[in-house]
């Protein structure tokens, strides 16, 4: 693996966004520069300079926050990345994605982008097997995104079921297979 590849990191609301820490850490220590882009609901659960600390970057939140720079910051940083990475992706984030709304930075940067996208969804059981949520998902497969399956584990709401975030060790290897 080239060292210096391009990742976009795309951070949403889901309680799984901790782990999203561990993922910009274990990212780093492979070589890889990291960007992340968090969604607006996603500040009401963790703080961006917290992103900005562990990746050493400028962390991007709002489609309409002034730029440092004359540059259209969707379409610049959606050509920078090597892999843009969802994760946690919530049934939000997936359902915006499938049926093509564009409506944060987030969803520009995704669809502005040519690299390949790669999703790994956390949410509860129930939702993740909701038919509409896997209607989702099977389009956006069809159309080339890419997933890391959820795991089976302990959820928010105390029940056992699928719909954990995976293993950051998983998700670490897929960004590295899919490079």
């Amino acid at each position: 693996m080239p060292r210096g590849k391009n990742i976009i990191l795309g951070v949403t609301a889901g309680i799984a966004i901790y782990k999203a820490c561990d993922i910009v850490r274990r990212l780093r220590q492979e070589n890889f520069s990291v960007t992340v882009v968090m969604t607006p609901e996603s500040e009401e659960l963790i703080r961006p300079i917290v992103f900005q600390s562990l990746s050493g970057n400028k962390v991007y939140r709002g489609l309409f926050t002034e730029s440092e720079t004359w540059e259209i910051e969707h379409v610049s940083l959606a050509e920078k990345a090597d892999l843009v990475l969802i994760a946690p992706a919530t049934a939000n984030i997936i359902g915006k994605i499938a049926c093509g709304i564009c409506d944060d930075l987030l969803t520009c940067v995704i669809f502005a982008t040519k690299a390949p996208v790669l999703i790994a969804p956390a949410m509860n059981e129930n939702m993740y097997k909701n038919k509409i949520i896997q209607g989702n998902i099977d389009k956006l497969k069809s159309l080339g995104y890419r997933f890391v399956e959820p795991r089976k584990g302990r959820l928010v709401c105390g029940k056992v079921g699928i719909g954990c975030l995976a293993e950051v060790d998983m998700i670490i290897k897929e960004v590295k297979k899919t490079l």
